[in-house]
């Protein structure tokens, strides 16, 4: 029997996510479907296409499953350090059927030197990419990547599931991770 791994776990570094909250605050704050649910997805799809592209994440921070998709567990407590800091607010304005969430830089705007030219690249990209799109769509699309298909609910994501495509397999493929994993299972032994 095949022995699972342990995910791999990247260091945190909580000033450099919150850097990264007002960095995308600020990038979107002309963008009327921003509200808290994209601010989330953003922050997965940068940290996870950073780690895919760069070999590590912009922030380490630990994204779990929940029913709007990807969140990262370090999000409320940078929140109430950016509140009490006074860098952000946040504004609550009436939103199709509901109430909108939205971050609102009101202190000193992000530092973008704070990250590298490739990191703000994957950011801006990944901000333009949900640009205008409601939070449900935002949310609808996270579903379909394997990293959210994967986990339970209020499971860790792994940043691994980066690596991972949303294609169906071919038997083909199948097949031959079928092959790889009794050869593993037979080595391992």
């Amino acid at each position: 029997m095949a022995t699972a791994r342990a995910s791999v776990r990247f260091e945190f570094q909580p000033e450099r996510f919150k850097e990264l909250i007002l960095y995308i605050a600020h990038h979107c704050r002309e963008d009327p479907t921003f509200g808290a649910i994209k601010l989330n997805k953003i922050l997965y799809f940068s940290d996870f296409a950073a780690y895919r592209m760069l070999g590590q994440p912009i922030t380490g921070a630990t994204y779990f499953k929940l029913i709007e998709g990807p969140a990262p567990r370090q999000m409320l407590q940078a929140r109430d350090d950016l509140i009490r800091e006074g860098r952000i607010d946040i504004e609550r304005r009436p939103y199709f059927n509901g109430v909108q969430s939205r971050v609102v830089v009101t202190g000193s705007g992000p530092n973008a030197e704070e990250f590298t030219a490739a990191e703000r690249q994957i950011i801006d990209s990944v901000s333009t990419f949900f640009w205008g799109k409601t939070a449900r769509e935002v949310s609808d699309f996270s579903h379909l990547q394997p990293g959210c298909i994967l986990a339970k609910d209020r499971e860790d994501i792994p940043y691994e599931t980066a690596w991972l495509g949303s294609d169906p397999i071919s038997q083909w493929d199948e097949e031959i991770g079928r092959q790889m994993a009794e050869q593993y299972d037979r080595a391992t032994r």
